[in-house]
């Protein structure tokens, strides 16, 4: 390694960076979000989430994540997450705003560290890299789907969560995001196998089982949607229109948080309103 003393080693290491030789590494302890990539991580001044209490119609997930997410930050025993099912329904929101809450009472306790699926390889370089910190690092995945012909990727996601040499370290968690349970699509020829005919399906539902803690999303009723609608538009203070904010759904043919949140942008912008 180069006398980080030297002025010319200094500049040499820059020029590096600059070619994409080698990415900096982040002050893992300064910033309260990161972002990981092939290229390495960088730091996220702040972390955009609603505040916990905005996100209704999923009342017993949110509890769940936020009390385990808790937990990592008091660096007591946490759950790896799995969040999976309807689009929309704030599941990465969820993540995110849990993150924030912890936060406020121990800010330098936990990171979210958000890694791209395109960077799945590197993150047994992102585990070496935040073992040794002090801090607790939740690692998020969103929207997360393997191929029909990927058997690599699920394999070493297997190994992270549990019993691998590349294990994530104690002080790191997994939260992932997926719009099904499986993760990998499943088909129902896999149970036509003659000699073991759920070898094929196991060996899927086996990546879900390693997640110690894995909660389901469901498109939400009417009323839930109304009661997101509500407690958003309560939040910025303005008006509403029941009728109009369930025109706005038929609209677009879903009710999720994130329909009545696009609801809240229109209202917002139609009152000449910033959120």
């Amino acid at each position: 390694m180069a006398d980080q003393g030297d002025p010319l080693a200094r500049i040499a290491d820059a020029l590096e960076r600059i070619a994409g030789g080698r990415a900096a590494s982040p002050d893992w302890r300064a910033a309260p979000a990161y972002v990981w990539d092939a290229a390495g991580g960088r730091a996220v001044a702040a972390l955009d989430a609603p505040r916990l209490e905005l996100l209704k119609g999923i009342d017993a997930q949110r509890d769940a994540v936020a009390a385990n997410v808790a937990r990592l930050a008091r660096g007591h025993a946490a759950h790896d997450m799995l969040l999976w099912g309807a689009r929309g329904m704030g599941k990465s929101a969820l993540v995110r705003a849990s993150v924030v809450s912890a936060q406020e009472s121990a800010s330098a306790a936990l990171a979210l560290v958000q890694a791209g699926t395109d960077a799945l390889e590197t993150l047994p370089r992102l585990f070496a890299a935040l073992g040794p910190v002090q801090r607790s690092f939740l690692v998020f995945i969103d929207d997360l789907g393997f191929s029909e012909e990927d058997s690599v990727g699920p394999r070493h996601l297997r190994s992270w969560l549990e019993g691998g040499v590349e294990a994530r370290p104690t002080n790191v968690r997994l939260a992932v995001t997926a719009n099904r349970r499986a993760i990998v699509p499943r088909q129902a020829s896999e149970q036509d196998d003659p000699i073991n005919p759920r070898d094929a399906v196991d060996d899927k539902l086996a990546l879900a089982d390693r997640f110690g803690l894995s909660l389901g999303f469901h498109n939400c009723s009417q009323d839930d949607y109304l009661a997101i609608v509500a407690a958003y538009c309560d939040e910025y203070g303005l008006d509403r229109d029941e009728a109009d904010a369930l025109e706005w759904a038929r609209r677009r043919g879903a009710r999720s948080g994130r329909t009545a949140w696009q609801y809240v942008v229109e209202l917002a912008g139609r009152a000449g309103r910033a959120l």
